[in-house]
């Protein structure tokens, strides 16, 4: 038994757990982060001399491969840097930590996929609706815990968790994805990280025709900073903030207004799945929203009595695993832990 240091290293925070040896985990938190070296220093710091065995890092995207997790080498280290195009919100980040993790520690390096879990798309699912030779298509992502879910599923459901279930991670970046047997067969998630339904700044989906005129008014560059930090919720609430806690406390129109579309929008792709896939059987939040809002879980929810789920007031409000109304679908919360898939993969993989 190896002891691993997972990384999730983004561009504002860092998040690393050590898990030992003996089974004993420690969680290290690092947010509002301006100097991920000074991070990755007080990280060092923290660890208060533990050294790990092997060091597993998120990665938001994997490209093409449908392998879960690889270890790096120089070659895949190239291989990384040429995605940065495809999400280039959170790779940066997440390869920065990776170079530091290199120069700090003398440890093999894992890297986990975020889209690896979204390999079992079918094709109907994974392609988009433009000349195929472009060679774009739907990754999906938020895969790890994706992953972790559906472990963690047929304990909690039984036999249901092999039907057909929809899980909503809703936090800062926001998708949902429908699985059928414990594997992803459809995700809201696209090409990249920005698509699907609204975000804390970035749109989700959008008219092409959108993006055109937007293309006509902003060098690429401008684009790229609207496209991925001054759309969704900020932009739903007239700047008044990206994070759904802050709309909540608010008593403004325009904070109840992104409130209000964030939550049809995603209980529309909760419905788009159940069309798609002839009714769903269960329904799952996750995610620091759907974890925490007990408001959020009750709006998305209240609409969806016609597909057989509703709310226990009282369950909901304690925020307990199992929130769903006696003798309707089950709706459950289950909290994200990337860092359990990570450090298995690493354990695979070492």
């Amino acid at each position: 038994m190896h002891s691993v240091l997972t990384v999730n290293s983004g561009s504002s925070s860092i998040k690393a757990s050590l898990f030992s040896a003996d089974g004993a985990r420690r969680n290290f938190r690092y947010e509002h982060v301006r100097d991920q070296r000074e991070a990755f220093d007080r990280l060092l710091h923290d660890l208060e001399g533990d050294v790990p065995d092997v060091i597993g890092h998120r990665f938001v995207h994997g490209g093409e491969i449908a392998d879960p997790a690889r270890r790096v080498d120089a070659t895949e280290r190239v291989r990384l840097e040429s995605l940065i195009h495809l999400a280039p919100l959170h790779l940066p980040g997440n390869l920065l930590g990776l170079d530091l993790c290199l120069q700090r520690f003398n440890a093999p390096q894992i890297v986990c996929f975020d889209t690896a879990f979204h390999a079992t798309l079918p094709e109907l699912a994974k392609r988009l609706p433009i000349p195929n030779e472009l060679g774009l298509r739907r990754f999906g992502f938020h895969g790890l815990n994706y992953a972790y879910i559906a472990e963690m599923l047929a304990g909690v459901l039984g036999d249901v968790a092999y039907k057909k279930v929809v899980v909503a991670h809703l936090g800062s970046g926001a998708s949902l994805c429908l699985m059928e047997n414990l594997k992803s067969v459809d995700t809201t998630m696209g090409y990249t990280p920005a698509g699907g339904i609204p975000m804390g700044t970035r749109s989700g989906d959008l008219d092409p025709g959108v993006m055109l005129e937007l293309a006509k008014r902003y060098s690429p560059e401008q684009l790229s900073e609207v496209v991925f930090h001054q759309m969704g919720l900020m932009a739903l609430s007239a700047g008044e903030s990206s994070e759904m806690n802050d709309l909540l406390s608010s008593r403004s129109e325009n904070a109840k207004f992104a409130i209000d579309y964030f939550c049809r929008q995603a209980r529309a792709a909760i419905g788009g799945f159940a069309a798609k896939a002839g009714g769903i059987d269960a329904l799952v939040f996750t995610g620091g929203i759907g974890e925490h809002s007990a408001e959020v879980r009750e709006k998305i929810c209240a609409p969806l009595a016609f597909l057989g789920f509703a709310l226990d007031a009282v369950a909901n409000r304690a925020g307990i695993n199992e929130i769903g109304l006696a003798g309707h679908k089950p709706v459950l919360i289950i909290q994200a832990d990337e860092e359990i898939m990570i450090r298995n993969l690493c354990l695979s993989a070492a």
